[in-house]
C-alpha cells in the first residue's frame, strides 16, 4: 500500500492490508458492503486463513522454487493435500465458512485465480487443474463471477507477469498462449448450497 502523496510504501504485510482495510476504513465503507470478518466465525476463520496461506497460497511457491526433487515432492504433496481438503470441505458449503463471503475466500481466490494459468505448469503443481477439482473449480467460478473478483482478474497480465519474471525458472521468457480460460463464465451451480 502507497501514500500517493509521498509516493512512499506505507505497508506490504497483506494480510494487515486487508485487516486494516477492514477494520480502520470502515467509516468509508459502502453501505451495503459485506462483513468479511464476521464475529460469530472469526475465531476458525483466522486459523483457516493461516492454513490457506500457508498450504496454498505459499504451498505453490514452495513448489515453483524448490531447489531439489525432495524439497519439490514434500512442497507437491503437501500442496495437494490441502487442495484436496478444499475440495472436500466446498462440496456442501457455497463459501469457505459457509454461506457468506469472508476474508477467507478472497484470500483463497487469489491463488485459485492464478492456477491453471500459472501455478500449474510454471510452478509444477501439476497433478491435475484446477478444472477437474469439481468442488473447487465451480467455487473459483462462483468467485469470479461475483463483483469485485473477476472484473479484477486479468489472465494475460498474470501469465505475463510470472512468465517474464521468473527467468531462472523460464529462461526463454515466453509467455504460453494457455489454456483457454472461458471456463470462468461458465454458470457455476453453487446457488443451490
Amino acid at each position: 500500500m502507497v501514500d500517493v502523496p509521498t509516493r512512499r510504501v506505507v505497508t506490504n504485510d497483506f494480510p494487515w492490508i486487508t485487516h486494516d482495510l477492514f477494520f480502520e476504513w470502515r467509516d468509508h465503507h459502502r453501505p451495503d458492503a459485506p462483513d468479511l470478518w464476521p464475529d460469530d466465525v472469526r475465531d476458525e476463520m483466522d486459523e483457516v486463513m493461516a492454513w490457506i496461506y500457508t498450504e496454498v497460497n505459499n504451498g505453490v511457491y514452495r513448489c515453483g522454487f524448490a531447489g531439489d526433487q525432495t524439497s519439490y515432492d514434500e512442497a507437491y504433496d503437501r500442496l495437494w493435500s490441502a487442495m484436496d481438503l478444499l475440495d472436500e470441505r466446498l462440496t456442501d458449503r457455497r463459501y469457505l465458512m459457509g454461506d457468506a463471503i469472508t476474508e477467507a475466500d478472497v484470500r483463497l481466490f487469489t491463488t485459485l485465480a492464478r492456477f491453471d494459468a500459472v501455478y500449474h505448469g510454471h510452478f509444477k503443481c501439476n497433478r491435475n487443474k484446477l478444472t477437474e477439482m469439481p468442488a473447487l473449480w465451480g467455487y473459483a467460478r462462483d468467485l469470479f463471477r461475483t463483483p469485485g473478483f473477476g472484473d479484477n482478474v486479468v489472465f494475460d497480465q498474470i501469465k505475463a507477469h510470472y512468465y517474464v519474471v521468473h527467468t531462472h525458472l523460464n529462461p526463454t521468457g515466453i509467455v504460453p498462449k494457455g489454456p483457454n480460460l472461458d471456463g470462468w463464465l461458465i454458470p457455476h451451480g453453487r446457488e443451490r448450497l
